[in-house]
């Protein structure tokens, strides 16, 4: 009998977007049992409280994390202890256990200066402070786990659990007549449903030895940009995809610089003999049908 047929999983941040999500794949994984903990219940910066919660799991899922981009910007320190001290704990508790670990980083790791999909390989080069925390997480999954330490990076993220762009776009479509977005900003919609089972499957993979550690980008495949993307969202809402406008980075200051480019190959996955996300706009369709977005859309469209 493999490790699979019977696993034991700890979602860290469960009650966040993918957090939700992951629990929900996971309730159908035949013989999977599973912790979910929520901050509430687990504090990541805690050595202490995270040995005890990870003992006696097979994996961990970390879909906790400093998510405020703009506010790490004056809050570093705060975030850094979240995003790579808390992942540190973790990667460490694991090692001890012999626990696999699926921790989820970011494509803000990167610069966004490519013009081609960035590989798994490819060097980092973190344009704000969130990126800088996020890729000290990556580093110490990779020391402190070599065997059994799996970075997947993500972006663009969506889903029917809390704030995104994609619900977003909804609330202002009733809102506004027009709505401008940036076009200058390039990458790849992720909805968390499909991250989530893209993760179950690489944990399962883990434990039955057929996916060696390592980084993975789980994002869906394609790209397009928020223009693009708030565009596709009306069009399928049932609603005028001309009322949203072009507009540049220019027009919206934040605290934190934006990668330009943030496109993520998927090379990695043939290694853990997965096939990678599907197209985003097929995901995108998906999850539009789901009860939460139905809500948000026009009547005539539910």
């Amino acid at each position: 009998m493999s490790r699979s047929e019977h696993s034991s999983w700890l979602v860290a941040g469960a009650g966040g977007m993918l957090g939700q999500d992951m629990l929900a794949v996971l309730a159908a994984v035949p013989g999977a049992r599973v912790t979910a903990a929520s901050r509430n219940d687990l504090d990541i910066t805690d050595p202490e409280a995270v040995t005890a919660a990870v003992a006696d799991h097979d994996i961990v899922v970390n879909a906790a994390g400093w998510t405020d981009v703009d506010g790490a910007e004056t809050q570093e320190a705060t975030a850094r202890a979240v995003n790579a001290d808390g992942v540190a704990n973790l990667a460490a508790a694991c090692a001890a256990g012999g626990t696999v670990l699926l921790h989820v980083s970011s494509d803000y790791v990167f610069d966004g200066s490519a013009t081609m999909p960035y590989p798994e390989h490819a060097r980092t080069g973190p344009l704000n402070a969130y990126g800088r925390t996020k890729l000290l997480g990556e580093r110490a999954v990779i020391d402190l786990l070599p065997e059994q330490g799996y970075v997947v990076r993500t972006a663009w993220l969506y889903g029917e659990h809390g704030r995104n762009f994609v619900a977003t776009m909804l609330k202002l479509a009733a809102q506004r007549p027009t709505i401008d977005v940036v076009q200058d900003q390039r990458g790849q919609p992720t909805w968390s449903y499909q991250l989530a089972g893209q993760l179950a499957a690489l944990g399962l993979a883990a434990l039955d030895g057929r996916a060696p550690a390592g980084i993975y980008h789980g994002t869906a495949a394609g790209a397009t940009t928020w223009f693009g993307l708030a565009r596709a969202v009306f069009g399928l809402s049932g609603l005028d995809p001309e009322r949203i406008r072009p507009t540049t980075s220019t027009a919206y200051i934040r605290p934190a610089h934006r990668p330009r480019y943030g496109v993520l190959g998927h090379d990695g996955w043939a290694r853990a003999g997965l096939e990678p996300l599907p197209d985003w706009r097929s995901g995108l369709e998906e999850a539009l049908r789901r009860p939460a977005f139905q809500q948000l859309q026009p009547a005539g469209q539910r």
